[in-house]
């Protein structure tokens, strides 16, 4: 994903609220599962890792990545930024590049 497309999810993320928090039980299996439900039905979300989380933020967004097939547009204070393009119905369009790319969001 180049940074073009990084700013271009930022930006669309900036008015979205977090739909998932990292607690303090950290990343678990059911979280994981609420994340990647989520992802598959908004493709864009975020993600707040709370202060008495035992997962640091920067390796919670590596994991996820790599368990969940997204990508990380980006990591501001404790919010974790996901995206993931729907499988059959994308609603998002990412500016070219090498990333796969869905229809822009309407």
């Amino acid at each position: 994903m180049t940074g073009k497309q990084r700013r271009q999810l930022r930006a669309l993320a900036h008015a979205l609220k977090p739909v998932v928090v990292v607690g303090q039980r950290g990343l678990s299996d059911a979280v994981v599962s609420q994340i990647d439900g989520a992802l598959t039905t908004h493709e864009l979300i975020k993600i707040k890792v709370s202060a008495e989380s035992p997962d640091e933020r920067e390796p919670t967004a590596e994991q996820l990545q790599r368990r969940l097939g997204c990508e990380v547009a980006g990591v501001i204070g404790r919010v974790l930024i996901l995206y993931r393009a729907h499988p059959e119905n994308p609603k998002i369009r990412l500016t070219a590049g090498p990333a796969p790319a869905g229809p822009e969001v309407q």
